[in-house]
């Protein structure tokens, strides 16, 4: 198992590596996520099959530079660095913030030709619901911010709690919520990729009935899936998703 960027790369950093041309599973982190996220999920994928995770800018390896605040910019850039994986079977899975890039992903991979295995987009409303949403949670000051982190429940508080961190974290953060909440899909065909949209029971960002709502994104397939916990149910229950994915895509066999 490694744990690199992909050669030529610094969007992608590869956890578990399978040889030349395996199916691949890119994973897209949440706001104010990193590639690290998914380690320990990526340890439960069998021999065979390559977990990577994109890196957004200006965290982790790629610290330092400049973060970006527009979807269209991080979407085409994220495309830019898949397309070298087009070569073989690809799924990607994206969580929160994640579900929308993704989707943004998926759409360009699409108009260069791809044929991808499934979209699975979790924990976030559809692109088509995204007006009804808050879009002014990044103009909160940084005591609000913050605590509206902890409501989220994704920043420990003991991050939050220390100043250092919360320097660190909150521009990061800020960033990712206001291209969430700037963003505004343009006008296109629905995705040719088959989806699976998936819910936690007891998440308070967002329904299981709004997170359903994605069918309308896809012309192919689609299957909604609800698992009890919260908004990071996936950390409580990473075999579960790791075997969801794994049938879904037919690569448990």
């Amino acid at each position: 198992m490694t744990s690199a960027p992909v050669t030529g790369s610094p969007w992608l950093r590869t956890f578990r590596s399978a040889g030349t041309g395996p199916p691949t599973l890119v994973l897209f982190p949440h706001a104010g996520g990193n590639a690290g996220f998914y380690r320990s999920l990526a340890d439960r994928f069998p021999d065979g099959i390559e977990v990577r995770a994109v890196q957004y800018p200006g965290r982790e390896t790629r610290a330092g530079e400049p973060l970006i605040d527009d979807m269209g910019t991080l979407a085409d850039l994220a495309a830019d660095a898949l397309s070298p994986l087009l070569d073989r079977p690809l799924a990607i899975l994206g969580h929160s913030m994640g579900a929308l890039v993704a989707y943004e992903v998926t759409r360009r991979l699409e108009a260069r030709g791809a044929a991808l295995e499934r979209l699975f987009v979790s924990a976030r409303h559809p692109p088509a619901a995204h007006g009804l949403t808050s879009r002014d949670r990044h103009l909160l000051d940084d005591d609000g911010f913050a605590e509206m982190l902890r409501d989220t429940g994704g920043t420990p508080s003991a991050l939050l709690d220390d100043p250092e961190m919360r320097a660190y974290l909150l521009p990061i953060v800020r960033n990712d919520y206001r291209l969430i909440e700037t963003y505004v899909p343009s006008p296109g065909p629905p995705l040719r990729t088959g989806v699976v949209s998936i819910a936690a029971e007891d998440d308070g960002t967002v329904t299981a009935a709004q997170v359903e709502g994605w069918r309308r994104t896809t012309g192919g397939s689609f299957e909604h899936l609800t698992f009890s916990g919260g908004h990071f149910y996936l950390l409580e229950q990473p075999d579960r998703l790791t075997a969801t994915v794994l049938t879904r895509l037919g690569w448990d066999r």
